[in-house]
Parts: C-alpha cells; structure tokens; sequence
C-alpha cells in the first residue's frame, strides 16, 4: 500500500507517524510545502517574546528524525498543486528544483490546516505588516524586530493568538495597542468573562480598542500609521494581523471533492472525504459539533492529533473507529490571567436558536483559609429544560485550567448540571475547598432550574426600568459606601428579616451583593414571604465589570511604571488578606489602620480584584494616604501611610472644596434656595452633598403615590405631609396654596428654572442626594417613595461629606 500525506504539523505528522506503527510494509510520502513538517505551533507566539528562548525547542520532528524513526520519505518544500480523483495522482510542484511531477497513492490524506484572513485593506501588504502562522512568519517578525527599533506595535484582532502576541510583545518592553472590531477580546468566551480580561489591559496599561475597524495602512517617515474607521490613527513600527482563519480547502474543491457548509472539507464519521481513498484531518476540515449538532470548524491543535490518529487506523482496519468531534476546549495566557473556554458560548447558542441558561460563580483557587487562594470567575451555559451542560467558561489563575477541564469532560459525555454537584474532585486545602467552584456551579445552576430562586442577568437588569421595581444591596453598610448600584437601597442581610417593612409586595424586587451567595439567601428569604424577587446573576462583582468602560484608549508614551511618592517613616505592619472575598480585604485594612500612628505604613496583599479600585477609595475616604499600588500574578499589593483623619483639610491631604447643604425644611421657597446654592456650586465643578432631614424628605418624594405597607403613624404622617416638589407651600404668604401657584407662575413668565428643573440639573451635575435613615422611620417614608438616585444614611454618612467640604448650611 502506498499512503500520501499532503501538509505537515498536528494533524499530517500524526497520521503519518500512526500510519507506520499500523504498517510496517507500506510505502508512506509526507509532502510540506515549507520548511518545516512538526512544529509547536502554539508557542511561537513565546519565542518571539523570549520567554522560549533557543528556536530548536519548537521543532517536534526534522525530515531526517521522521525517516529515521518511522521510515517515511518527506518531502519539503513540496508544493501538492493538484489531486486528480479519478485516476489517484497528485501533481507536485519542487520549488528547490523548480520540477513539476506526479505521484500515484492508493489512499490520501488531506491535512493543509488553515489559511489566515487578509482583508483587501489599503496598503495591507506595506512592510512592516507580519500575519503568525508558521516558523517562516515568526523568523519574519523576529528578524524586523531585530533590524528596526520597535518602540510601538500594533495587533489587530483580539481572539487568541492575537492576545498572546499582544502580551510578548508587551513584555519586551514594547507599548501595544490590540484593534478589536467586536465589542469584546476572544469571541469564545462570553462578555462577562471577556471584560475580566478588559481589566487586564488597564492594569498594565496596554491599549485596547473595541468596536473599532482597520480601515487602511500606510508608510510614514516615522513607520507605518494605521488609519481606523472612526477616523483615529495609530503610529506603529509593527503591525501583527491577527484577524482570524479560514479553512484552506482549495486542493479539495478544485478536485471535486464536498465542501461543507462552513467552508470546511467535509467528512463523514470516519474522516473519508466524498472520495472513499481521500481522508482529511485537522483544521480544514467540517465536523457537526457534538452539543449542537450543527457543523462547525476547529483550529486547535489537540483534536488535529487525535483526529491523524483514528484517521489512520480507519485506514489501515478499514474504517471501524468514528471520529466523535471536538467540544472546542481552548486556553490562553493573557498577562497573568488564564482564560478558558469549552463547548458552546451564548453567542453562539443565541445564533443557532438554542435555549439557555447560565449560572456565574465567583470562587478561590484553593480554600480560603490556606494562603494564596486567588479568585477565579467560572460560568456555564445549559439547557433549563434537563439541565444538560452546553458550554463553560473560565477566567482565573491557579487552577483555572483545571477546573476548564473538568467541565470539559463533563460536557464531553453529554453530561448535566446535576454531574456538576456530584463531581469528585482532590480536595485538600492547599488545592481545592471541600465545595469546589465547579460543585458550586452545579448547585446555582439547580437551584434556578428547580425554581428555588430567579436570577436576573446584568444585561435585563439594565434594560428595566428601574421605577417599576426595588434594587436592594444586602451587603454591609461598609461595603455599600465602597461599591453598589444606582438607586439601590441598602438592607444588609443580616438586618433583613427585621425591615420586611421597607420592601413593598406590589412590585418585583431585585436583590444582590458582591457575589451572589447573600443575594440567593435574601431572595429565599423574601419568596417564602410572597415577594417577586430576582437575585443579580454574578452580583456586584460581574455587574461592576460588564458595565464600566471596556476599551482602553488612555495609551501611556512610556512604559515607566509609577514610581511611588517618598516618605513615611516609623513602624511598616504587614496584613495578607489573600484569600478573602469583598469586604474582607478591607475589612483587614481599616483593623489594621486603627493600630498605626500618623506617618506610620501598612502594606496590605489581596487576591481580590475589586480591592484594586476599592482601596483607593477607601483611603480618600478615610483620609489616609495610597502610596502605591502593585499588582503580579494575581497578588495585589498596597501600601498606605496613616493620616490625619480629614484634620486640618481635606482628607485626601489638600484643601476640602466641597459643599454640604442639610435640608430640613419642606417649603417651596427654601428648596429653591437649596437647589440654587447647590447647582452654582456644582457647575463650578464642586462635590455638593445635599442630607434630607425631618420636614426635607418631602421634597425629594415621588409624584405619585407608591402603595407601601405602613403603620397608623405613617399613614397619618403620609395624609398630612406634601408627597413631592409639586405640593410644596410657601414659608409666607403661601394662602393656602395660592402663593406657591403665584410664585411658580412669576418664576416661569421670568424663565426661571422651576424647582424640578433645579433638582433635575442638579442629578445631572451630579449632585448627591442621601435622604436620613432615622428621620424616615420616625416619619414613616420608605425608600420606594423617593425620587431614583436618592442615597439612604445616616449622620456618619453625612459627617463623613462634611468633613470634605469648606461650607456646610443648614436650611
């Protein structure tokens, strides 16, 4: 028998080197167009970055280590040109000789992988502009890099060779800007797991640029500039094109042989073409995708491998082993991140029509209580009629990859969320929690299925309007001040059992918290007492990540990092909050804080994400001093001195500008007052905090009147208070409601703004409005009867803004 292989890599080297193992007599041609017939693909990316450093190391075979080992003739730098079905000959271009000839085979396997996609952009073939496919491509990079002084580099394209590139090149010290035109980096993964890898960017500061489209290149004196659709440009000395791939199936088409529907060669179970002596493997080829059952492509190396494998002994036996497909398994380093994804995204789910669901989990690598645990972000999508798993995705750091591919396997048997809580895992603490991630997705997952809580996704939740329901933050009064959502109200958990009164019946009520684990609590505890409630998919921390700006278009000039500010003597205290979920980093800080004296430093280690916004702010609120934050590997670091508390200024060590104005009475005339102060204050680009009080909370009440539960000295509080702006009376003069008719229409004849202008301006400028917990429960006023966007406090949140600002009033 005489086997002929045509293309190289994963998917030709194995079915070659299997092919020998099954065969000792036969007669076996590789034919490679290049140079080079085993390489690591993969990791080319890391030799142009350094971190591979001897070339050698990516080369599997060589021609002469496959002849000698397996006894099969490959021939390099052997372009295949044309298959001829009907008479089993191939037509062979040498392009050391420049001979074109034929050979004849008695089976023939198709491996030529994937071409990339070079859009017909202006000027895309200027020099300088490189794609990564092979060795050739990466010795091409490496020799422009080496020849020219690259300072800055532009990628475009953010899947996943795009992102490893965009990470090596940074690591050389060279400033990169990754050009995206999806709203997202890594297609495979859903956004929530995307933005996570956003963040990234930010922190080491890299450019990266969503939603926008190459629209040319061109040379300057100064390099190349690459003109984006927006109309931005960006200087460049390098340009890496990472743009995506295709399946290479023109030998296939023009001989005849069936394309499938997504351009790939199509081929049956046992990966034979339309032609019985014709097989194919690897990334050209069309394979119906084993959750969807719809065909698809797959450009990754490990099911290239196992498909040379079978193809060979389908050969050799006669086809007897099915090719089962590929889930679509991938990984990527992305700076100190490892992301992840298996089986179907919801994207994709949403495009082939398929009903899903998804469950989020925030989770340690490890358990919490041994040092170094390191959250990681886990999400599956599955099927809420049986719960069958259809797609997983994992961002993290230690032992990311390995809860990837225990999902995977799951999926790969076709099996359910209930596997998920069933799973065993190695537990010990150094390794895993007793309920690791993956059972605690499992657990979410059932619980939304068997109907023990409804979630609500970010995206619904930004799409409802938020007057036709109640957003409670159930965390902390602590964790409230450091981080929640617009118009929520705050009930910490614990708390919440004692003020049902404050949550009305009458309409949905959305509840979260950092994670999600307090939020499926109170949602037990409010549909026991027949309230519509939906815990927050993700909690706060997925909500924060999905909704703050995903690009980063602030490029630095230098890749300097922030030399931190001199000074600060004294004792220095350690504090490892590693491990810990919010608030609990911050929680150790302010313990930790209390001990030192003026001047004194604490540094503090987290492996929280959030901690890296939440300690800045804490500081500024406290009025301590953030020296520096540092963040590698997952481990965050902050130092910070002890202050003076606010003593003598601002908190933040300069002079306070703010303005506090405490409103306390409910007459026409006086809001005005308030609201004229507080919008010249405003516009003049000052903080302004306005506390309700007493009589004051009926100017921030709701026009219409909400149906809340009461008590009789509510009730009677609420018929004779004014509900709203609109029923304010005049401090003089008023007559019954004449005068503040009579002043209303003067104000509008001399096109003053009315008193709900002045408050909408207000809102806009970004006034702050915090209506008094303590005089709302005397009074008997809920949170739902006030205005959206109003604040609930108390005098510690008040005195707080006061000590920032230089003019406090009282009217």
């Amino acid at each position: 028998m005489k086997y002929m292989i045509i293309g190289g890599v994963a998917g030709g080297a194995s079915t070659a080197a299997r092919l020998r193992r099954l065969d000792e007599q036969a007669e076996i041609i590789l034919f490679e167009k290049g140079e080079y017939i085993s390489y690591a693909n993969c990791g080319l990316p890391y030799y142009i970055g350094g971190v591979i450093e001897e070339r050698e190391r990516l080369f599997v075979q060589t021609p002469e280590s496959f002849k000698a080992r397996f006894n099969i003739e490959v021939r390099i730098k052997s372009e295949v040109k044309a298959i001829e079905p009907e008479n089993k000959q191939v037509v062979i271009k040498d392009w050391a000789t420049g001979k074109t000839y034929r050979e004849s085979f008695d089976k023939l396997v198709l491996s030529p992988g994937a071409e990339p996609v070079l859009p017909p952009w202006e000027g895309i073939r200027t020099e300088g502009i490189f794609t990564l496919r092979n060795v050739a491509d990466t010795d091409r990079i490496k020799a422009w890099a080496g020849r020219q002084e690259v300072k800055k580099a532009v990628v475009v394209g953010a899947g996943f060779i795009g992102l490893e590139m965009a990470e090596n090149l940074h690591e050389l010290g060279i400033q990169v800007t990754v050009v995206e035109m999806a709203d997202q980096v890594m297609t495979p993964v859903d956004f929530e797991i995307a933005a996570v890898v956003h963040q990234q960017f930010k922190d080491r500061k890299v450019g990266l640029l969503l939603q926008e489209a190459v629209a040319a290149f061109c040379k300057t004196e100064n390099g190349l500039q690459v003109e984006l659709k927006s109309g931005k440009t960006l200087q460049a000395d390098l340009v890496i094109l990472s743009i995506g791939v295709r399946p290479d199936n023109r030998l296939a088409k023009e001989a005849g042989l069936k394309i499938g529907e997504t351009g790939g060669i199509w081929v049956n179970e046992y990966l034979q073409t339309s032609h019985p002596d014709i097989y194919a493997v690897g990334d050209a080829i069309e394979f119906p995708h084993p959750v969807s059952g719809r065909p698809s492509l797959s450009f990754l190396a490990g099911p290239a491998n196992k498909q040379g494998r079978i193809c060979a002994e389908n050969i050799v036996d006669g086809n007897i082993r099915p090719y089962k497909g590929a889930i679509g398994t991938a990984i990527a380093k992305v700076f100190d991140l490892t992301v992840g994804a298996t089986g179907l995204s919801a994207r994709v789910l949403e495009r082939l029509g398929i009903t899903w669901q998804e469950a989020i989990v925030h989770a340690g690598s490890h358990a919490g209580y041994y040092p170094g645990s390191i959250p990681m972000t886990l999400k599956i999508n599955f099927s809420p009629e049986d719960g069958k798993l259809l797609g997983a995705q994992v961002v993290g750091m230690d032992g990311a990859d390995k809860r990837l591919e225990m999902l995977a396997a799951v999926i790969r048997t076709g099996g359910s969320v209930q596997d998920l809580m069933e799973l065993d895992q190695a537990y010990a603490p150094p390794f895993s929690s007793a309920k690791d991630p993956v059972n605690m997705l499992g657990f979410v997952a059932d619980n939304r299925m068997r109907g023990k809580v409804k979630m609500i996704g970010w995206k619904e939740l930004e799409a409802w309007d938020k007057n036709t329901l109640t957003l409670v933050n159930v965390c902390s009064e602590e964790e409230c001040e450091l981080n929640t959502i617009e118009g929520a109200v705050n009930i910490p958990l614990n708390e919440l059992r004692e003020r049902l009164g404050e949550l009305p019946k009458g309409r949905p009520v959305v509840v979260f918290c950092a994670v999600g684990l307090r939020g499926y609590i109170a949602a037990r505890i409010l549909m026991q007492r027949g309230y519509e409630v939906y815990n927050l998919s993700g909690g706060l921390k997925t909500y924060k990540a999905v909704t703050v700006r995903q690009s980063n278009e602030i490029l630095p000039e230098t890749l300097q990092k922030e030399q931190s500010r001199s000074g600060g003597g004294g004792r220095h205290l350690t504090v490892d909050a590693c491990g810990l979920q919010c608030p609990g980093p911050v929680m150790k800080l302010k313990s930790g804080m209390e001990g030192l004296k003026i001047g004194e430093r604490l540094e503090i280690t987290a492996t929280d994400p959030g901690f890296v916004r939440d300690v800045g702010s804490w500081a500024k609120m406290t009025g301590n001093r953030l020296v520096q934050v540092v963040q590698e590997k997952g481990i965050i670091t902050a130092t910070l001195e002890k202050g003076e508390g606010g003593q003598g200024g601002g908190k933040d060590g300069v002079s306070a500008d703010g303005k506090t104005i405490v409103v306390f009475s409910d007459d026409l005339d006086r809001a005005l007052a308030s609201f004229v102060i507080a919008d010249g204050a405003a516009s003049a680009g000052r903080k302004v905090t306005l506390f309700f009080t007493f009589w004051g909370l009926n100017v921030i009440k709701r026009k219409a009147t909400v149906p809340v539960k009461k008590d009789m000295a509510g009730k009677l509080f609420g018929m004779m208070l004014p509900s709203g702006s609109r029923k304010l009376a005049l401090s003089k003069l008023n007559l019954g409601g004449i005068g503040s008719r009579m002043m209303r229409g003067m104000m509008k004849n001399k096109k003053i703004d009315s008193l709900e202008t002045l408050m909408e301006q207000a809102k806009a400028n970004g006034v702050e409005f915090i209506a008094c917990r303590m005089s709302m429960e005397v009074m008997g006023i809920k949170a739902e009867e006030l205005l959206d966007g109003v604040k609930i406090g108390g005098v510690a949140t008040y005195l707080e803004r006061a000590e920032q600002a230089n003019i406090n009033l009282f009217i």
